[in-house]
């Protein structure tokens, strides 16, 4: 499999849950699709129905958007048969890209399925499908939150990229020099995949904080002190947030990140805000249907 030898640009969505969740995500996908990003990737948790609800969402949107769809598999609950029929599933689907993640264990389960770590994951999609897929894992630039050191948890990192991956998207952080020093870390080590970095917009400051507080994600005192100061003035929040993230992927380009990777929380509009600010590309005839 080939790396990735131009800046990719990519949009994260979860599969909705009923209706209202399915008629809000097909609105902002429709909306995203616009953007013409390299691909949409479609998250996977560790419930039956969230796993057929990933290979649905990952069919709807080829079908509706043209836009490939690389589906997250985790190591949570999986056995060999399972992984097997979604790997076959996804081939069969015309999906030539997956995320390969460990995944977080739910409450109460004290070890994964069959593998317990994404590396094993990836070298098992490499012996069984060779390079039917482009594979693509998680990193943390703040590092791992469980990881015992920092040091642990660059080891991990290159135990998956040894194992086969062909790029890697980050955690999102709000820090740049925390992505350039990870960056600067993996390469000592030999790694040359793309490492792109993860971008979180900031809508909602309680949401932030919380996602942020169970995924190891540092949000700067700088940055916490103004949005408390704000308290309910949502539209300085979303603006001060715009500001924040546009700089943050400016830095990143600037300094050789090979694209970014949004997490879009299945809405379009900051997303398509900062896709239109930073200049990225969109494909002709497309921008207009933005407006």
């Amino acid at each position: 499999m080939t790396h990735i030898s131009q800046n990719s640009f990519s949009i994260e969505f979860f599969p909705p849950k009923g209706p209202k969740g399915a008629a809000r995500l097909d609105k902002a996908r429709a909306e995203l699709a616009t953007l013409g990003p390299d691909f949409f990737s479609v998250t996977f948790g560790a419930g039956g129905t969230t796993r057929s609800g990933t290979l649905e969402t990952v069919q709807q949107s080829m079908e509706s958007t043209g836009i490939a769809a690389a589906p997250h598999l985790s190591c949570i609950e999986g056995t060999y048969e399972s992984i097997d029929e979604l790997l076959d599933n996804y081939k069969s689907a015309g999906v030539d890209r997956i995320v390969a993640l460990r995944g977080d264990l739910p409450e109460g389960m004290d070890k994964p399925g069959v593998f317990s770590y994404a590396n094993e994951l990836v070298a098992y999609i490499k012996e069984r499908h060779g390079d039917d897929f482009h594979l693509e894992v998680g990193c943390y630039p703040e590092y791992h939150p469980q990881a015992p050191t920092p040091a642990d948890d660059v080891d991990n990192f290159v135990r998956k990229v040894n194992a086969g991956a062909d790029s890697a998207m980050t955690q999102y952080f709000y820090n740049a020099d925390a992505y350039f020093n990870f960056m600067d870390e993996v390469t000592a080590r030999g790694v040359d995949i793309p490492i792109v970095p993860g971008i979180m917009p900031i809508t909602d400051f309680g949401q932030v904080s919380r996602f942020s507080a169970m995924c190891g994600a540092d949000i700067p005192r700088w940055i916490r002190q103004k949005m408390e100061g704000y308290g309910d003035d949502k539209a300085s929040v979303q603006a001060f947030g715009h500001e924040v993230v546009t700089r943050l992927c400016e830095q990143l380009l600037a300094g050789g990140a090979p694209g970014l990777h949004f997490y879009s929380l299945n809405k379009a509009a900051p997303t398509v805000a900062l896709w239109r600010d930073l200049g990225l590309p969109v494909p002709q005839g497309r921008a207009s249907q933005t407006g």
